[in-house]
């Protein structure tokens, strides 16, 4: 029996994918452990892997196209099956359908989406009218709510015709019209006039396509912002002893450590002695980390990843550095895997290579807390009454006020100040 193969899941933060490349055609013969195609997701490009044997008998997504998850992209079966009433089933059963697996995370750890699906899962919101009752999540009614939707226009797709997350999300993507700003500034219809309208005598412009990516980032990211109630401590420290030490293990070390290593590594020894500080918000409960997983945030021409280093506090600089290391090389050739970057349990955010000074930056889910790092700078201090030039850095931490309050992240900072001012401390 011809089998369906869809879109898979292949992180927790997919929503669609984009057929990069097909390494095989109509026609051919495939066989468990085939690699069908080259699927660029939120995160990275990914091979498609095929767990079907048989005969490729249809391919329903073209290179370049963009899927949802859960979508039929690819039919493998005897050869001469006849496959009409498998394409022209719609829906989402999996009566007959393969999922091509992705690779999966060994550590245990439960997918954002999955949360928050979870956190749903017992309670129905009920439309306020008798002949059109709405059923819904509370976190897609929340979502709805936010971003001013009304759930009677928007379909169900969870069990007997519940809304969830997911149908919010594609909804946003498909939605025409735009709920006017509350604050007067301008209307749905100015904006779709100012969308629409052509480039005046000396302008130009281009309308970018978004990448999954940017995508992933602008919904997370917003998620975030709107749903956590950020504040942010700000500290200058001291660097004099940091920039000396750095100095020194370069001379010998078999890798370049840098600062962020020196950062990653003392931040990795406060979270020790801080635990709420390193814990996650998961609705109906705080989960407090035991295991401290460091997630570095890379830049890269398409946006953002964020790779995380395992066990943070376990491994020396020398590891630190040459794993960061690792992830910067394969975040740059879309070759992260998701056990890459899932499980993070705090996330820091390095600007100071670009000359950024301090910054703010936004909490990555489900961390309660991400600390901002600006550049080590020379400036005029006062020690012991005299004038000197000194070494320093900013850092914010922004805190999920649900889960820290001000004094523990305060007491965090103290601490990870106390590490870069004795780096001797952070080898004991």
């Amino acid at each position: 029996m011809a089998e369906i193969i869809r879109m898979p899941k292949m992180s927790d933060t997919m929503t669609e994918g984009v057929i990069v490349a097909w390494n095989k055609k109509v026609g051919d013969p495939v066989k468990s452990g085939d690699i069908l195609a080259e699927v660029e997701t939120d995160k990275a490009t990914m091979e498609l892997e095929n767990y079907v044997k048989g005969t490729l008998l249809h391919i329903g997504v073209e290179q370049g196209q963009a899927v949802p998850v859960d979508a039929i992209i690819a039919i493998v079966g005897k050869e001469g099956e006849d496959i009409s009433s498998l394409l022209s089933s719609k829906g989402p059963s999996k009566a007959s359908t393969t999922h091509p697996e992705a690779p999966s995370n060994p550590e245990t750890s439960v997918p954002m989406a999955s949360k928050e699906e979870h956190q749903g899962s017992t309670d129905e919101h009920q439309g306020s009218t008798d002949e059109h009752r709405v059923k819904a999540s509370p976190l897609a009614k929340k979502m709805a709510a936010d971003l001013g939707l009304s759930l009677s226009q928007i379909q169900g797709t969870g069990d007997h015709g519940r809304i969830v997350r997911r149908d919010i999300e594609n909804y946003q993507g498909s939605a025409v019209s735009v709920t006017p700003p509350a604050s007067g500034l301008g209307t749905s219809m100015d904006l779709s006039a100012y969308l629409n309208r052509a480039a005046g005598q000396g302008e130009s412009f281009k309308d970018m396509p978004l990448s999954q990516m940017r995508k992933t980032i602008a919904r997370r990211l917003s998620e975030s912002k709107n749903a956590a109630p950020h504040f942010y401590l700000t500290m200058e420290i001291d660097m004099d002893q940091a920039v000396e030490a750095r100095a020194r293990l370069n001379q010998n070390s078999p890798v370049k450590i840098s600062v962020n290593d020196l950062v990653i590594k003392a931040a990795a020894m406060a979270l020790r002695q801080h635990p709420v500080v390193n814990s996650s918000w998961l609705g109906d409960r705080i989960r407090q980390n035991d295991h401290i997983h460091i997630g570095v945030a890379m830049a890269l021409p398409e946006g953002l990843v964020v790779p995380v280093l395992r066990f943070a506090d376990q491994k020396n600089l020398v590891q630190l550095a040459s794993q960061s290391k690792d992830f910067a090389a394969k975040a740059r050739e879309k070759k992260l895997q998701p056990q890459d970057w899932e499980g993070n349990t705090f996330t820091i955010s390095n600007l100071g290579m670009f000359g950024i000074e301090a910054f703010t930056a936004i909490i990555n889910p489900p961390d309660a807390c991400i600390m901002a790092v600006g550049a080590v700078r020379e400036c005029p201090v006062v020690r012991n009454g005299q004038l000197e030039i000194g070494q320093r850095m900013t850092v914010t931490l922004s805190c999920d006020h649900r889960v820290v309050d001000g004094a523990t992240g305060a007491a965090f900072l103290q601490s990870f100040a106390l590490m870069l001012r004795d780096p001797v401390s952070m080898l004991l």
